[in-house]
């Protein structure tokens, strides 16, 4: 039986060379790829000019654009990080009403050991905002699978903010020939790559600041609780949430922690590890905390490792961060405001948040283990995007993932899922 050559159109990827490496070796396995630059960041990773599309047109042409190129390379999948960036969105609705396949790669679910290979949507358009813990208990009836441990921190950040700050600068410095580019983002590009670059020259002062301020916690002596932040403009918070800024988050969380939680308890806001200072958060926090009684009581901490807090939490709550799965992976009491793929109704409290901080109902623990057994079994993959070691990880599954007939939780489903190689975890 002759299989027809699978022909990929990469979109935007994440910064650093990933997608160039993933064209290399599907290129290998036999299948034809092209890449659609929009600016020159994205050049600048896709080393060599084979399969380079530049797309120098305004976004209102984009959709007649790419369906020309469709036709013109006769196109079966695409490839793209992340869906809900106007350019992907339009996109992906147009391949999947054409049939076809739309690989998604997104941040892990599970990170920082895995990264989220999904088909047709990640995140809120994930399949698994519609599979419920019963489905997956019976997918996973013909699984014996050893899970490792959940991770504990992110891992190496430097090549996170290094691919970011470096991304950025080429789009500032050198974009004359994408005249029409518009970023995703509502920050200019200076400020962006200014953030970007300030991030990466503080991050010894800020890790000194997270150490104190990490010390001072876990030495206070009192019960607290754990607000999991985000970052403001991404995809998750922005499209996922009832939220448009992190300070509404902030208000109702503070004003729910001031009129519920017992006087003794305190609050701690755990940043994201790449926030860069583009929203106020721990002046509006301040704020807010003094405005409703309870200054001495709320504590701001940026980024780092967050099992040293957690470990003593008495609770967490966040908009849809997928770090409430570590929260859960300690049976720890969880409250969610968004849409995540992990908010199943027997592991996160659907409780008014002032009852929740007053006294919360305890998960599931064993709906929960399963609920991440199901996931290491079919989307996520070990590895990463940003360190040369986890892209070497990652590639040594993903490409016979994306060249398999079937989705990951499909093929688990009808027991033909392939091995799957996991990543053993050492603390």
């Amino acid at each position: 039986m002759i299989h027809p050559t699978p022909k990929f159109l990469f979109l935007q990827g994440p910064h650093g060379p990933f997608f160039h490496r993933l064209a290399k070796m599907l290129r290998r396995a036999g299948a034809d790829v092209w890449r659609v630059g929009f600016n020159a960041g994205d050049r600048a990773f896709w080393f060599g000019a084979k399969g380079y599309i530049p797309y120098r047109g305004t976004p209102e042409d984009w959709a007649d654009t790419f369906v020309a190129l469709l036709d013109e390379h006769a196109i079966t999948d695409i490839v793209l990080y992340g869906d809900t960036r106007p350019i992907h969105a339009q996109a992906a609705q147009i391949a999947k009403d054409r049939g076809l396949t739309v690989h998604v790669f997104e941040e892990g679910y599970m990170r920082p050991y895995w990264v989220t290979y999904e088909r047709g949507g990640s995140n809120g358009h994930s399949r698994l905002m519609d599979t419920s813990v019963a489905d997956m208990r019976g997918a996973l009836a013909q699984s014996e699978l050893d899970i490792p441990e959940a991770p504990a921190h992110w891992g190496d950040m430097r090549h996170h903010v290094f691919y970011g700050a470096l991304y950025h600068w080429f789009v500032m410095f050198r974009n004359s020939e994408y005249k029409n580019f518009r970023p995703h983002r509502e920050l200019p590009l200076v400020t962006e790559t200014a953030l970007y670059t300030r991030r990466l020259m503080l991050m010894p002062v800020i890790a000194l600041d997270r150490i104190l301020s990490t010390f001072r916690i876990k030495h206070g002596g009192y019960p607290y609780h754990i607000a999991l932040l985000q970052l403001e403009h991404d995809a998750s918070f922005q499209m996922h949430s009832p939220f448009d800024r992190m300070e509404d988050f902030l208000s109702v969380i503070i004003e729910g922690f001031a009129k519920g939680a017992p006087k003794h308890h305190h609050l701690v806001l755990k940043a994201h590890p790449l926030e860069n200072g583009r929203s106020p958060v721990r002046r509006i926090a301040r704020k807010l905390a003094e405005h409703h009684g309870v200054a001495g009581r709320v504590h701001y901490v940026r980024g780092g490792k967050l099992a040293q807090l957690l470990d003593h939490a008495r609770t967490a709550v966040t908009v849809n961060s997928t770090a409430g799965q570590q929260v859960l992976h300690r049976g720890i009491p969880l409250k969610v405001f968004g849409q995540a793929v992990y908010a199943k109704p027997e592991f996160v409290s659907d409780q008014p948040v002032e009852a929740f901080f007053a006294q919360p109902g305890r998960p599931d623990n064993r709906a929960f283990k399963d609920y991440r057994r199901y996931l290491l079994e079919t989307s996520q993959v070990p590895g990463g995007f940003y360190s040369a070691r986890g892209r070497r990880q990652l590639m040594r599954q993903v490409v016979d993932m994306m060249l398999d007939a079937q989705d990951p939780y499909d093929a688990l489903r009808s027991g033909k899922a392939p091995p799957r190689q996991q990543l053993r975890v050492v603390k």
